[in-house]
């Protein structure tokens, strides 16, 4: 990769790519009798993710049980869709910047 800034970016969207496809599934699995809610621990992953591990889901902890053993929550889905998508626009500006600036060090060293 082009520097640890842009490797550590590449890792962290990676991170919210996977959190996405699994928010998707909660959602999707929200009327499914005992399906458990999962999600990413983030600090862990992050760090694995440095020895060049897959992220791993987890059983989101504190959730409140329903009648059927389904511990969705639309509404904490939601939240995590948004928030997800704006942690990914912020690491994507940031890499486009690393981008830009090895871009115009390229440029600069024609001249």
């Amino acid at each position: 990769m082009l520097n640890p800034i842009a490797s550590q970016l590449e890792r962290y969207l990676d991170l919210l790519v996977e959190r996405q496809r699994l928010v998707a599934s909660n959602i999707a699995n929200a009327d499914t009798p005992g399906y458990k809610t999962r999600d990413i621990d983030f600090h862990f992953e992050f760090m694995s993710l440095a020895q060049g591990a897959r992220p791993r889901a987890i059983e989101a902890q504190g959730l409140q049980m329903k009648n059927d053993g389904n511990n969705v929550s639309v509404d904490r889905e939601s939240r995590l869709l948004a928030e997800n998508a704006l942690r990914f626009n912020a690491a994507a500006a940031l890499l486009k910047g690393q981008l830009q600036a090895v871009r115009t060090a390229i440029k600069e060293g024609r001249s």
